[in-house]
């Protein structure tokens, strides 16, 4: 750092984020609203970014200023990342759109892994279940959204191109070298839990119940074929599926490879705190493989208690 100035290592930043200059040049012209050859003269440093400049991408690509300047603030910048899955904005879904992209790094690294200490369903296996992905946002709906339209599950109709941004994360997800999953033991009891009280006060119907249980089965299945082959069956790549011990209090995630490394916290329902500082990476990842001490990993081993698991986990299903 000493022998870089700030500018320099601001750069570094930008790459490090969209390492082919064809993208980052792009991603530049779109966020800033210049021509190409305005962008060309600002990154071979012709032209410096402007202040205003310089703050919109660090606050839109989540960069640390204090880093940047080499500054030890002692603090870890985290940034919201909000996202209305029924009616998003522009921004909001122009955010969702450059993370699943990013996830593209992560393809044909053989370094990368992904990891999620969860209660609720992991995104990466649940997101082809429509029914059971939409009821999930129906809860987050009923809870934190105030249109009234929202509170009913006949009512929630997730936007084409959202759910098609969501089939792409799922597509770059499988292609990760090594994932692993902690699972609170009563993930499916917490949802079965839920569409009995919805159904309870007439907000699901007997149809829609119906179906989210076929669903359920659907993913059980999906799960248990994951566990026993100990990969994804659609593209061979390994996962580690692990039962905690002790409960989770919600979904914590990292993805970690040399081109891309960010840690989340997955919080009020659907909603993302992010941060890609290197030490609260860091500390994520130590954190999150902790988690393994209290838990048993059920893919490929202890065939046993994978087996009871599942069993299980379809008596609790077949309740509904």
């Amino acid at each position: 750092m000493e022998e870089q100035n700030w500018y320099d290592y601001f750069l570094e930043n930008l790459y490090d984020l969209f390492p082919k200059k064809a993208q980052l040049t792009q991603e530049l012209m779109d966020l800033l609203c210049l021509e190409r050859e305005a962008v060309y003269r600002r990154l071979r440093q012709d032209v410096i970014f402007h202040a205003h400049e310089i703050v919109k991408i660090v606050t839109t690509w989540n960069i640390s200023l204090d880093e940047i300047i080499g500054i030890n603030s002692g603090k870890i910048p985290f940034q919201m990342q909000a996202l209305n899955y029924l009616n998003p904005s522009k921004k909001e879904y122009a955010n969702l759109q450059k993370r699943v992209r990013m996830l593209d790094f992560l393809k044909t690294d053989p370094t990368a892994e992904y990891m999620e200490v969860c209660n609720r369903f992991p995104r990466p296996l649940s997101i082809g279940f429509l029914t059971v992905y939409r009821f999930g946002i129906f809860n987050w709906a009923y809870q934190y959204n105030l249109d009234e339209v929202s509170k009913q599950f006949s009512k929630i109709i997730i936007p084409d191109k959202i759910y098609q941004e969501f089939l792409t994360y799922k597509k770059s997800i499988v292609c990760v070298k090594n994932s692993h999953f902690i699972m609170d033991p009563n993930i499916f009891e917490y949802i079965v839990h839920s569409i009995n009280y919805f159904h309870s006060i007439l907000l699901v119907t007997d149809e829609e119940k119906k179906l989210l249980k076929e669903e359920l089965f659907a993913l059980i299945d999906y799960m248990q074929e994951i566990a026993n082959r100990g990969c994804y069956p659609e593209s061979g790549n390994k996962v580690h599926l692990y039962l905690s011990k002790i409960s989770i209090d919600s979904n914590y995630s990292y993805v970690y490879s040399e081109k891309l490394k960010a840690c989340r916290i997955h919080a009020f329902g659907q909603h993302d705190i992010s941060s890609s500082n290197s030490d609260m990476i860091t500390d994520f990842r130590k954190w999150m493989n902790l988690k393994k001490r209290t838990s048993i990993q059920i893919s490929e081993t202890n065939e046993k208690q994978r087996i009871e698991f599942f069993a299980q986990q379809r008596v609790i299903v077949d309740s509904l």
